[in-house]
């Protein structure tokens, strides 16, 4: 079902999709190496640095930058989507996180743009009291090989969290 999903990818419009990151090679076609390919898209502006983490273990644990199990920056593409290659240890559930840090300074900004495995409807008021959602929506079972996580980016606009159309 991979190699169907990879194929269909590379039928698109953006048939220049590749698997990018340091560990690039864990999500080409055939490696066995349980690993996520963070599949990004929704970008407000083609700038700055896109930030992917995953986060294993407890679903307390998600999204809590000390439980990080592995981070990864790659600039931002020129056009369309990003592929990232986030490996893990072995097959079991996992949590990811997106953020565009549109400007670059490893902080982050109301202009910066964010998303989850699952694309969670996130709200101002959830953002405001770090509120994280629901485990079962951003849970991901990775087997054996690469298991595809789709993630579309939100942005704060008019007070609230929307994606770009």
């Amino acid at each position: 079902m991979i190699a169907l999903y990879l194929a269909a990818l590379s039928m698109t419009p953006n048939a220049a999709l590749k698997p990018t990151g340091p560990d690039a090679a864990k999500c080409t076609a055939g490696s066995t190496h349980p690993a996520m390919l963070v599949v990004v898209e929704g970008f407000k502006a083609r700038t700055g640095t896109v930030r992917v983490r995953t986060f294993g273990g407890s679903p307390s644990t998600y999204f809590d930058k000390k439980k990080t199990l592995l981070r990864t920056e790659v600039p931002t593409p020129r056009e369309g989507r990003v592929a990232i290659c986030m490996p893990v240890d072995r097959p079991g559930v996992y949590a990811v996180d997106v953020r565009h840090d549109i400007n670059a300074n490893d902080k982050t900004d109301r202009s910066d743009g964010g998303g989850a495995s699952g694309n969670p409807h996130v709200t101002l008021f959830d953002m405001l009291f770090s509120r994280k959602p629901d485990p079962k929506i951003v849970q991901v079972r990775v087997g054996s090989g690469t298991t595809v996580v789709p993630v579309t980016l939100t942005y704060l606009q008019g007070g609230s969290l929307q994606p770009i159309r």
